[in-house]
């Protein structure tokens, strides 16, 4: 008897010591902070629940522990910790204290993902697509034919980028008119609409914001970089209006389409004044200029503190292991803050300026964000320029907000129980 008393006190002893959780530290001690976005995404895909510990070092995530998990993370060279019972209480309960600025939500559900991109377009001109890729998550591909059939009714989280709503080719026609890409992109986006039964290219992009715009209203999540934020919100202001020249469509624009525009459409911005000069590469006054960014060496983005247990959804959006973060150019580079909506959440702007860079706010039941610039750690990519290697990068800031993106549809704000 005495023997099996002790051999019992041997296997409890063994079992209350064993791992229970697994936890994800996205600090500065993190060797890979965007693989392991990929590997909280796929556990969630794989069935798994977890939590976000939002503020605690760096936005960390909590699994509960297994060698298959644990394996995970050691080939993706993802650092973690593994933790008792005990331990885990101790940091939920850390965590969810009054005296601190943090809180849990549940990963409950792995989003589907689109990214709204022409055929044949090249990864490395979506730093999203970079970032997914990296970070092995999987994702769709849609265009145009897509979403006017109703797709997107398929996915939880839409992305784009480049897109030029506005049916303006991204206003290249200036520089590029006579390049090959550019021709072949004009050809590409005729025959699209032809083939739907648009008149015009500019007609078909305002179709597709209006299915766009339907999906977030449903309750779907937006996810926009570069020329695909203000020129959405441009489109939506001027659904009954053509601020589209000659060159690009075909026929004039309406010279009275400033005083035609309708903000109240708009998701973000109001107030506007276009850029109706069509050999000008600028949509609006929205965007801010290169020359009112000064020096690169000076040019950071300071992200903004929210409260984890009163505002847990711009905290998620802005998770990350520090909170001033180098600037990047991009086509829109940044928002022009006196024309952004009162009920709009400003995520982060350039201290000191009127220089906002990453903004969030509810459209119906869904939700948008707008991430200004092209690639966060390419400061001024031009066309025809290399792939940005992410495996250089894999702690990079910049990109961290981008895949906050991707956990945020999966997260439910809930009381945590041990």
């Amino acid at each position: 008897m005495k023997n099996l008393i002790i051999i019992f006190l041997l296997i409890t002893g063994i079992a209350s010591s064993a791992q229970s959780k697994l936890l994800i530290f996205m600090d500065l001690n993190q060797t890979d902070h965007l693989k392991a976005y990929g590997v909280a995404f796929n556990a969630l895909l794989e069935g798994k629940t977890g939590d976000w510990l939002l503020n605690y070092r760096g936005g960390s995530f909590m699994f509960d522990y297994s060698d298959g998990l644990a394996l995970k993370c050691r080939l993706k060279n993802v650092s973690f910790q593994p933790l008792t019972n005990q331990e885990a209480v101790e940091i939920y309960s850390f965590v969810q204290s009054e005296e601190q600025n943090m809180d849990v939500v549940r990963l409950e559900k792995a989003p589907k993902i689109a990214v709204y991109v022409p055929p044949g377009f090249q990864p490395w001109d979506d730093a999203v697509m970079l970032a997914l890729n990296y970070a092995e998550v999987k994702y769709d591909k849609i265009w145009v034919e897509e979403i006017l059939r109703g797709d997107l009714e398929k996915y939880d989280w839409l992305h784009s980028h480049h897109e030029d709503f506005t049916g303006q080719y991204g206003k290249f026609y200036a520089s590029f008119s006579s390049a090959p890409w550019y021709i072949e992109q004009q050809t590409l986006y005729e025959n699209e609409a032809k083939k739907l039964g648009f008149k015009k290219v500019s007609d078909m992009e305002k179709a597709v914001v209006m299915q766009i715009r339907t999906y977030v209203g449903q309750g779907g999540f937006m996810f926009a970089m570069c020329s695909a934020t203000d020129s959405y919100d441009i489109a939506l202001a001027a659904l009954n209006i053509d601020i589209v020249d000659r060159m690009y469509d075909g026929d004039p624009a309406d010279p009275d389409a400033q005083n035609k525009l309708d903000f109240t459409q708009t998701f973000a911005f109001e107030n506007f004044k276009l850029e109706m000069n069509p050999l000008i590469y600028e949509y609006s006054d929205v965007d801010i200029q290169l020359a009112e960014i000064g020096d690169q060496r000076n040019n950071y983005f300071t992200l903004f503190d929210f409260s984890a247990k009163y505002d847990p959804v711009p905290t998620m959006l802005v998770q990350n292991h520090v909170s001033i973060i180098p600037g990047f150019m991009g086509q829109t580079t940044m928002f022009r803050k006196k024309f952004i909506k009162n009920s709009v959440y400003i995520l982060a702007e350039r201290a000191g300026t009127d220089q906002v860079k990453y903004i969030h706010g509810n459209f119906g039941r869904g939700t948008f964000t707008f991430y200004s610039g092209h690639d966060p750690e390419d400061y001024q990519h031009a066309v025809g320029d290399s792939p940005t290697d992410l495996s250089l990068f894999k702690n990079s800031p910049g990109y961290r907000l981008i895949l906050n993106n991707i956990l945020f549809p999966a997260a439910k704000k809930k009381e945590q129980k041990t």
